[in-house]
């Protein structure tokens, strides 16, 4: 479970501005100047301590990365990450991916990764998953014309749902992987979850869902 009170994390966060970008509202529609650079921009929504992020910067250095994470306590971490390394393609921002349209303009990002978020197993809750028609409405909006979704769970439930969203919304899924860790899929990175369960033994489940151009 994750640690969601740190006293002073805030103050933290607040130290490293050039990683940690407060008011991300003021920088919809301008991240490329931020970066300095043209080069796609891949969201990671719910980015928990980073390592997926830091590795796929290290791996991608042509892509930017941002990380979107409501949660100061483990953010802490990811910002530490981005600290020791010497990558200047990443950016955190301490926010809910709920508001994503205030920091985001139309178009403006190429790629989003949702990796092993709450799957809110209850009816109820349906509305609060991240692969709910709602949100993808949000990501269509935020994405460039064809712009796709990365899915990686351990919860069979949420990826059986999130398949019949993807494709309900009309979208194309491809590179569907029911045994993600025995399949032939290439680059993969690993996030801290996804490591623990795998040691397990746990089935990963992951798929791309292309919007449609």
């Amino acid at each position: 479970m994750r640690l969601r009170n740190k006293p002073g994390a805030k103050e933290e966060l607040n130290q490293n501005p050039e990683i940690i970008i407060r008011n991300p509202e003021k920088c919809r529609g301008q991240w490329k100047e931020i970066f300095g650079n043209n080069n796609p921009i891949y969201v990671e929504v719910g980015t928990g301590k980073g390592q997926f992020l830091m590795g796929m910067s290290m791996l991608h250095p042509d892509v930017n990365f941002i990380g979107v994470e409501k949660y100061e306590s483990v953010l802490i971490t990811a910002m530490n990450r981005a600290k020791e390394s010497s990558q200047t393609n990443v950016k955190f921002l301490n926010e809910d991916v709920s508001d994503i349209l205030e920091f985001f303009e139309a178009s403006e990002i190429d790629r989003v990764f949702i990796n092993f978020t709450d799957p809110w197993p209850k009816n109820r809750h349906e509305k609060r998953r991240l692969t709910y028609k709602g949100f993808l409405e949000m990501y269509e909006q935020v994405l460039k014309e064809g712009g796709d979704i990365h899915l990686k769970t351990d919860n069979q439930g949420l990826f059986e749902y999130s398949l019949e969203s993807f494709t309900s919304y009309g979208m194309t899924l491809h590179h569907v992987s029911l045994d993600l860790h025995r399949s032939n899929i290439e680059g993969n990175v690993m996030t801290e979850y996804e490591q623990r369960f795998s040691r397990k033994g746990m089935r990963i489940y992951r798929c791309e869902a292309k919007f449609r151009s």
